[in-house]
């Protein structure tokens, strides 16, 4: 499954190629579905293979590779023209999910690119061929535990297994070396790169302050009223203010990687942070000639000091992670570099802007002009989503190890955000509410620079509500990351759109968390 690291495209002698049709993604394996539960109720409307495509792509290669390779764009564009055409020029209706929400956020600025570099369908072509655009679980501005999986090869379940068996992941006694494999191997998938956190410390905070300061975890886990805050009908709206939660001495979410707790919590201007780009990286990792083998990385040609200087630095945010990897992982970064931008536009006319690099971060593009398209942010809520981290250092003996690691024995107090060495915030599981909704509620809300023709967006979230025995398998209320796929609300949502409906005719905004908070807390020009 790896890929070539110099390229980010197949390796000598290996071809690997996702399935075509509806049965690439219906079910992930034997009774575990992902979109099988849409598939068969979009069936029960009149939808068969000619007017349903599953549009699968090689969710390894950055997503202009995609084309370069495969030509995936070329085939999604041709297949969405033939289905309007082949449909009385009925539009179609885009669901991506997860990752592929920033995949076809860049197909739809590919598409009416001018060639070579885009699809030349004109700047009126997704007006022309797209209603609308449910995405599921949109990773828009991405998710702190991307860089977590980039950056050791592990997130809140690793550090989980860690602390309830201590020893037992890092145990070698069988040559395993799991983790060091996982890095090795997603180290080489482009794609991954394209879900680090977008918009630095405008968005996700800094060493003082963050959007989502002063949640409380606790409340949120017993809040039994699952009545919407905010809820329009037709053209009306009403939303409910929800009282401030009391603000938590020690809790700074825009604090993403801390080593110790102590550093995730006491005030900044106590944080000595020394500068670890000083250090040379000139000398291996191991102070003995021990060969790595096949679990060689990039850590292996830093030296002890380099390592202990990333340490020391203490505190990393939104704004510096990227630099860290940059730091720790040079030849992936560069990879990534090349076909994906983190920032935020100054001016989205500058000519550099219709680069494919920064057409899968939503800020820095522009929507389609189309102003009778209607976007949507489907989201679960109500789950504790891992929001930033609490690190230390291995053990030095661990030559052939991974330098860092979560530390699993940090707990929080009186709050209960951080556990294990992990502070979570609401979301879905995966995905922190805060870059599920935040375009949809703000950056994409009316007529921005992000959206200039002002078309209609909507906030939909749904409240998390695990099975009630095991009878009801994953549940028909379930809004984690994949099993909202099952989400009847959701299924109905997506169905009565399908079928024709608009944004405010299936309800317009329906909002459980705090997200309208959050985003007026962002000072973003729009």
């Amino acid at each position: 499954m790896s890929l070539d690291n110099e390229t980010g495209l197949d390796p000598s002698g290996v071809r690997v190629r996702p399935v075509s049709g509806l049965v690439a993604a219906d079910y992930f394996a034997l009774g575990y579905f992902v979109w099988a539960v849409l598939i068969e109720n979009m069936a029960r409307i009149g939808y068969e293979d000619k007017n349903m495509h599953m549009a699968a792509y090689d969710w390894r290669l950055s997503f202009q590779n995609t084309e370069v390779r495969d030509q995936t764009l070329s085939r999604l564009k041709s297949t969405i023209e033939l289905m309007v055409k082949t449909n009385d020029d009925r539009k179609v209706v885009a669901i991506p999910h997860s990752m592929g929400v920033l995949y076809f956020l860049h197909f739809m600025k590919w598409v009416e690119a001018p060639a070579p570099m885009g699809g030349a369908g004109g700047p009126d072509w997704c007006a022309k061929h797209i209603k609308a655009v449910m995405n599921i679980g949109p990773p828009f501005l991405g998710v702190p535990k991307a860089f977590t999986g980039l950056f050791s090869a592990e997130a809140k379940d690793v550090a989980f297994a860690r602390a309830i068996a201590p020893g037992f992941i890092d145990n070698d006694i069988f040559g395993l070396q799991t983790l060091q494999h996982m890095m090795r191997m997603s180290r080489t998938w482009d794609s991954t790169m394209s879900m680090l956190p977008k918009g630095g410390e405008t968005i996700w905070g800094d060493l003082d302050w963050s959007p989502e300061e002063g949640h409380d975890c606790l409340s949120k886990k017993h809040k039994h009223n699952r009545t919407p805050m905010c809820k329009e009908h037709n053209s009306s709206s009403t939303c409910t203010k929800e009282p401030d939660f009391e603000e938590k001495a020690g809790v700074h979410y825009g604090r993403i990687l801390s080593f110790g707790k102590m550093a995730a919590e006491q005030p900044s201007y106590k944080l000595n942070m020394a500068d670890y780009k000083v250090a040379s990286i000139s000398n291996k990792l191991a102070q003995h000639n021990v060969p790595c083998g096949e679990v060689w990385t990039e850590y292996h040609e830093m030296s002890w000091e380099s390592v202990q200087a990333v340490a020391d630095h203490k505190v990393y945010t939104a704004g510096t992670i990227l630099d860290l990897l940059r730091f720790v992982a040079p030849k992936m970064m560069q990879r990534g570099d090349g076909h994906f931008s983190y920032g935020i536009a100054d001016n989205l006319d500058d000519p550099k802007y219709r680069h494919y690099k920064y057409w899968s971060n939503p800020l820095e593009t522009v929507l389609p002009d189309a102003p009778d398209m209607e976007i949507f942010c489907l989201y679960g809520v109500g789950i504790p989503t891992e929001r930033s981290y609490v690190y230390r250092l291995s053990p030095s003996s661990d030559m052939c190890y991974i330098p860092f690691r979560i530390d699993s024995s940090a707990e929080g107090n009186s709050n209960h955000c951080l556990k294990g060495g992990v502070h979570f915030v609401d979301g879905d599981e995966s995905v922190p509410a805060l870059s599920a909704g935040f375009m949809c509620a703000k950056g994409w809300k009316g007529e921005t620079r992000f959206n200039p023709s002002g078309m209609e967006t909507f906030t939909r979230e749904y409240y998390h509500a695990p099975p009630a025995n095991l009878l009801e398998g994953r549940g028909i209320q379930s809004s984690s990351h994949i099993d909202i796929m099952g989400n009847a609300a959701l299924i109905e949502d997506i169905m009565r759109v399908a079928a024709g409906a608009t944004g405010r005719e299936i309800g317009g905004n329906q909002v459980y968390s705090d997200i309208l908070k959050w985003s007026e807390r962002i000072n973003l020009h729009l």
